[in-house]
């Protein structure tokens, strides 16, 4: 299944990210089948193809819950914006409490 997704580029504290077409199962950072543009989160500056982005989905590509995002705030797709849904950690599953070395008492 085809995804138009975010490839994160540029240094470390510098971030950029291409909007790019990519098989789902391959690797973010690997070989993609086109660029449809850019986003820069320091200015929040996104752009787009539009034509092209609709010929993708039109062929049966998903977009990714954030891009799909982008692309309801630039009007190119209609409809409600998808909520990012991040797992909660378990309360049962916390880290058990660290033993403080005991200090030899002078007396």
């Amino acid at each position: 299944m085809l995804k138009i997704r975010l490839m994160r580029i540029g240094k470390r504290g510098q971030a950029y990210f291409r909007v790019v077409v990519q098989e789902q199962r391959s690797k973010n950072k690997g070989k993609y089948l086109e660029d449809l543009g850019s986003w820069n989160p320091h200015k929040n500056d996104f752009q787009i193809k539009e034509e092209r982005v609709k010929h993708w989905l039109s062929n049966g590509a998903k977009p990714t819950d954030t891009v799909h995002n982008f692309l309801v705030d630039k009007g190119i797709i209609e409809g409600p914006k998808v909520k990012k849904v991040r797992p909660k950690k378990k309360s049962g599953e916390e880290k058990p409490a660290e033993v403080a070395p005991v200090a030899p008492s002078a007396v």
